[in-house]
């Protein structure tokens, strides 16, 4: 079986999270999708953050079609430990350029092309720009 993982906050869903879930479910029998704890939301993007707790995150998760199982991870090291046993990790392609946690575990690294440059904090920001 060959299982494949996606990891990040999937703070606010948006249709870049299902069509990155879909190609990443396409590479393999099995997605995991590996959440941030709330914690972590907090400490890398700022205390108004999640917008939505880890346990809707991953209620919402685990009622998608493309995702077998979800875990979560608290630390680099957590996410490294999730890495080291899949097959296949898929991420954004906004990550090429930078630092990404465990590249060097990755048995397969892939990145995803963002569609139509959807993004949680452009979604975010468009919803205070309406008020």
């Amino acid at each position: 079986m060959k299982r494949v993982l996606v990891n990040g906050a999937f703070d606010i869903l948006h249709v870049g999270h299902i069509d990155l879930l879909n190609y990443a479910k396409s590479l393999g029998d099995h997605l995991i999708v590996a959440l941030d704890t709330d914690r972590r939301i907090k400490e890398n993007k700022g205390t108004t953050r999640p917008i939505n707790d880890f346990a809707t995150r991953f209620v919402i998760m685990k009622n998608l079609k493309a995702v077998d199982e979800v875990m979560s991870f608290d630390s680099d090291d957590e996410l490294i430990s999730i890495i080291r046993e899949v097959d296949v990790r898929v991420i954004g392609s906004d990550w090429k350029d930078k630092s990404v946690v465990g590249r060097e575990f990755c048995k397969e690294l892939v990145f995803f092309d963002r569609v139509n440059d959807e993004s949680t904090t452009k979604t975010i920001q468009s919803i205070i720009d309406r008020r």
